[in-house]
């Protein structure tokens, strides 16, 4: 399951130099996060706010949280937002930090600051709710032997394809977003495995689910989850038969699995379009989907692409035009 902040979590500002009033603090440019109390793998919005001034217009606004660049865009509201990512492994503390340079050279920055623990307890204690939610027992699974025997050349091969994904979501970095519409289901079938689920292979090899896996039987068809580029076509160790889109933004959804790949490496693909059909290739105990997501390099629950809002999706217009 997702890992959730310590109860001792820390959000706000930088510290105000020493001789700055109240007033002037109040007015002094403001980051918040949307979840506010985000899990790791989650996709956040950071939201910046209190950076209007008549007199001196904004120049640039740039930043980064937990290494990966943050896109701000600004909202009808005036205030701005930017898409960012809690890593999966976050140990300590997770920062973000904002410059805002103004036409006169005027710098303001802000920041974030979230604590997470060293060590997930195994009962982990929810910041928003203070309810206590015991974590779900891991899923014993059967597959192919050769996945779960010691061999450095499979590992080896593991951690290239692995540094191949980051690469794609690294210069997901460096492309416009490619969608306006919402994100939808790679697939219209039942979930039969969610994001952070427990898994243990042949009684041996254990680990996180870091996807969404969709019922599905060898040869049904998979859709693009929205607009995108094709970034990457290949057959993983583990994955099987993959293909990965970059959607712009830094956002990325990967499909695993697959008996076939219908696409290429530099397809501009719809929204809704076929991609591929369900498989069971690679470590699989049978045909379904797996479908993943990152923002940058960082991996993150796909499901929460399912939750953006304007301005990183079109507003809906209503049928008598308003």
């Amino acid at each position: 399951m997702r890992k959730h902040l310590s109860a001792g979590v820390v959000v706000g500002l930088l510290a105000a130099a020493p001789g700055v009033s109240v007033a002037q603090r109040q007015q002094q440019p403001k980051l918040t996060l949307e979840p506010a109390h985000p899990s790791m793998g989650t996709l956040v919005r950071v939201g910046l706010d209190r950076v209007a001034n008549a007199g001196d217009s904004i120049a640039t606004i740039t930043g980064t949280m937990a290494g990966e660049p943050l896109h701000f865009r600004q909202m009808i509201s005036g205030k701005y937002q930017a898409l960012g990512a809690i890593p999966i492994d976050a140990s300590d503390s997770v920062v973000a930090d904002v410059r805002i340079e103004r036409t006169s050279g005027v710098v303001d920055s802000a920041r974030i600051f979230l604590r997470y623990p060293h060590r997930a307890p195994a009962v982990a204690v929810a910041s928003v709710s203070k309810k206590r939610v015991k974590a779900p027992a891991s899923r014993r699974l059967k597959v192919d032997p050769k996945f779960t025997r010691n061999d450095s050349d499979a590992d080896a091969r593991v951690e290239h394809e692995n540094e191949l994904a980051r690469e794609v979501g690294h210069k997901a970095q460096d492309t416009p977003q490619l969608w306006t519409l919402p994100f939808l289901r790679p697939r219209p079938t039942k979930v039969t495995s969610k994001f952070g689920s427990g898994r243990v292979f042949n009684g041996r090899v254990q680990s996180s689910h870091l996807g969404i896996d969709f019922r599905g039987q060898t040869g049904e068809p998979i859709l693009a989850a929205n607009r995108g580029v094709v970034a990457l076509v290949a057959e993983f160790y583990l994955a099987g038969n993959v293909v990965y889109i970059d959607h712009g933004d830094g956002v990325v959804t990967g499909y695993f699995h697959m008996s076939k790949q219908e696409v290429a490496v530099g397809d501009t693909v719809e929204r809704g379009q076929e991609i591929g059909l369900v498989g069971a290739t690679g470590r699989v105990t049978g045909p379904h989907l797996h479908w993943s997501a990152r923002f940058g390099s960082l991996t993150i629950d796909p499901g929460d692409l399912f939750g953006l809002k304007p301005p990183f999706v079109a507003i809906p217009i209503r049928k008598d035009g308003n």
